[in-house]
């Protein structure tokens, strides 16, 4: 969940409470905030949200730890994550903005508000996350990828247990080359998650992810953001700007954002 009704995990202040108090009204008990590639003082600053919502009890859904769509995915399929914020696991700052290594701190730093971590293993340097990862307590999942099926599995032994809305943007599943969703569905270790909304995912695909998964290895999600109650003409903030079709603009060497004008 990365957002509803004009909130987004990334905007700052309350964020993180002011989705979960509007959550129970569409019959969602606790959550896994969800975040897009972002800076790392964005990232600090919502893993510390998250953090004391935990903590203190907060009033609606119950705040789990984050799903962190990580800065370490493809950029070939970046889909509505900001291709700006992307990077390697390395200190090598882009732009003169942050490095991946910056990005690890701050994972590491608020290492028990991680939960699930989105990571493409083809990328140099980011395979070998993997087992760091899992030692820390997190579920590493694959997702935003381009890896090849044999990549994917790979990945999966060596530790990968989840999948990000399973056929959107990863390599697909064809009869000769399964790709990352063929490693996924064939592997019963690796929950899959689903946006079962019949446009992200046809119902027949749905269908066979089931099938293949059993109803125990599915999980149905919205990968809801900001936006969601809203009609097309509204112009979101923070990570929901990447995820309309608006002159909304977002950059990762600050924090600064945009609102398109009306």
């Amino acid at each position: 969940m990365h957002g509803i009704e004009g909130h987004d995990t990334l905007d700052g202040d309350d964020a993180i409470t002011s989705i979960a108090a509007r959550l129970p009204r569409y019959g969602v008990t606790a959550f896994c905030p969800t975040t897009i590639a972002c800076a790392p003082a964005e990232l600090t600053a919502v893993l510390d949200q998250i953090g004391r919502a935990r903590t203190n009890a907060v009033r609606g859904a119950r705040v789990l730890p984050a799903h962190l769509e990580s800065n370490f995915i493809n950029p070939e399929y970046h889909g509505a994550q900001p291709r700006a914020c992307l990077r390697l696991p390395t200190a090598d700052r882009v732009d003169g903005a942050f490095s991946g290594r910056e990005i690890l701190e701050a994972i590491t730093a608020r290492q028990a508000d991680v939960g699930i971590i989105t990571i493409a293993p083809e990328l140099p340097g980011v395979f070998d996350l993997i087992a760091s990862f899992t030692r820390a307590g997190h579920r590493v999942s694959l997702g935003h990828s381009g890896a090849d099926f044999e990549q994917a599995i790979e990945a999966i032994e060596a530790g990968v247990r989840h999948a990000t809305h399973l056929f959107n943007r990863m390599t697909p599943l064809t009869h000769r080359k399964p790709g990352v969703a063929g490693a996924v569905l064939s592997h019963d270790d690796v929950m899959a998650e689903l946006i079962c909304d019949g446009y992200h995912v046809h119902p027949a695909m749905c269908r066979v992810a089931i099938d293949a998964k059993g109803v125990d290895g599915i999980i149905a999600i919205t990968d809801g953001t900001a936006g969601f109650r809203f009609a097309r003409r509204y112009r979101p903030r923070g990570s929901a700007a990447s995820r309309f079709a608006s002159p909304t603009r977002r950059r990762c060497s600050t924090t600064e954002r945009w609102r398109a004008a009306p």
